[in-house]
């Protein structure tokens, strides 16, 4: 057995210690190393192998130690079972970014880095990620499956959509979705055997704006045998992944059932919802889910322009139901990405860009942000002004910025939104740039004063 090795450095003497009962574990996928003050133990470091027997060995060990906080890395999901049981067990657990724990260069091992997590944390020099109460990780859990699942039914869509190519049907450019009521009748008449174009665009929705006589012609192709046998297995596959949603839509109905009410819907009911000018989306849950959301929450998110009632499941999901975990609406959009970076150096200001955040929180924010391009209130009037300004990808973070900060001002305040409309925005907007333009005519020694009688006087 190797020696064990020596501390990555002695302890300063002059920097305080906040957290004396402080340990740190290095995630592994099959041991994790444990480090805990050398006075607690003749063997400061242990290794413990990754079965449930050794992590309840682990928290244990840490008790006998007198363990109180603990800080953890990790990269991957090995950290899971090790942070719940340790919590379970009453210790603070933090999980840290491995990328803002480095050790010293040319020495790393996983001796060191526990040693290093465990020195970093007694001197309070760890931050914790962001992890929402329990009850939020169940449901967390659901709606990142269900997302999957939309996306694994999203994959089959395609290769329907390829096999149909193949054999030269055109269907895709008739109709605008292929797993709509028209698109199913269509493929489903098709595997039964049908193949008279007439008989089979006869199957249509009377919704649909195309003419009979033109999906008839987009159904004129070559009957491939073996492209139909895909046609089918990948029809199959799809409902099989319909059916999967739909129970899984029964689970978080259950889930968001069981959380506690902070309104009551019979003596503060919702209002109705806003005409958007679009339908349900296609894969959004079948219960009432905004009466849910409003109720567990006390706020009617969906009265925000680009706010659907999947974005805000979505949303809550991934941050809980507790405001005061992000202290400020500055802490709250740094965590999210969507806030300008602040990178200077000499005095100078390098880059402004934001940082580049994997979160399924701030992706919400976006796509909901890039909803309000046609949308007829003061965000979509915002959004058109920093397009034109910008361009699109700059307008849409912009944007997403700007919805984040009105969420986080009704989730702290319980507020409802009210939108002030296009005009007033545009009003406020000109009286600004009027502002502006009055104090650097001020700086130059000039005085601007409004048009009369088609005339303009500058003094």
């Amino acid at each position: 057995m190797k020696k064990q090795e020596q501390p990555i450095a002695a302890e300063p003497k002059n920097l305080p210690v906040i957290n004396p009962n402080a340990a740190g574990i290095d995630i592994g996928a099959d041991r994790h190393w444990v480090s805990v003050p050398v006075s607690r133990d003749s063997k400061s470091v242990r290794s413990f192998a990754c079965f449930t027997a050794d992590l309840y060995a682990m928290a244990d060990w840490l008790k006998q130690c007198g363990i109180e906080t603990l800080a953890m890395e990790s990269t991957g999901v090995y950290w899971l079972p090790v942070f719940q049981v340790l919590e379970s067990r009453g210790f603070e657990v933090k999980l840290v970014n491995a990328h803002y724990v480095k050790t010293v260069p040319g020495r790393k091992t996983d001796v060191l880095d526990c040693q290093w997590l465990q020195k970093l944390h007694s001197y309070g020099l760890l931050s914790g990620s962001f992890r929402p109460d329990d009850q939020i990780c169940v449901l967390r859990s659901y709606i990142r499956q269900r997302d999957n699942l939309i996306k694994s039914a999203g994959v089959h869509v395609q290769r329907m959509q390829k096999a149909l190519t193949e054999m030269n049907l055109q269907l895709h450019r008739v109709i605008s979705d292929i797993t709509g009521t028209t698109g199913l009748n269509i493929i489903k008449a098709i595997l039964g055997g049908e193949r008279n174009p007439l008989t089979l665009a006869a199957l249509k929705d009377g919704r649909i704006k195309a003419s009979t006589q033109d999906i008839a012609a987009a159904l004129k192709g070559d009957y491939r045998c073996e492209l139909i046998f895909i046609l089918q297995q990948e029809l199959q596959l799809y409902e099989f992944y319909q059916t999967q949603i739909l129970a899984i839509d029964a689970q978080i109905e259950q889930c968001l059932a069981a959380f506690a009410d902070k309104v009551d819907v019979t003596k503060k009911p919702l209002t109705k919802p806003k005409r958007r000018g679009k339908k349900q989306p296609g894969n959004a849950p079948q219960f009432d889910l905004r009466t849910h959301l409003y109720r567990i929450s006390g706020v009617d998110f969906t009265q925000i322009q680009g706010f659907g009632a999947l974005t805000v499941l979505i949303l809550l999901s991934e941050l809980g139901l507790d405001p005061t975990r992000f202290p400020t609406v500055k802490h709250f959009t740094s965590w999210l990405g969507l806030c300008p970076g602040s990178r200077v150096t000499g005095g100078k200001v390098k880059s402004s860009q934001t940082r580049s955040v994997v979160s399924r929180a701030a992706n919400a924010f976006r796509m909901a942000a890039q909803t309000l391009c046609r949308s007829h209130s003061a965000l979509g009037a915002y959004y058109r002004r920093m397009q034109a300004k910008m361009g699109a990808p700059k307008a849409i973070t912009a944007a997403a910025h700007k919805l984040a900060r009105i969420f986080y001002r009704l989730w702290t305040s319980g507020d409802q939104f009210i939108d002030s409309g296009v005009d007033a925005y545009e009003q406020r907007y000109r009286e600004r740039v009027v502002n502006n333009l009055k104090k650097k005519a001020l700086a130059f020694g000039l005085e601007l004063t409004p048009i009369s009688d088609s005339t303009q006087c500058v003094s």
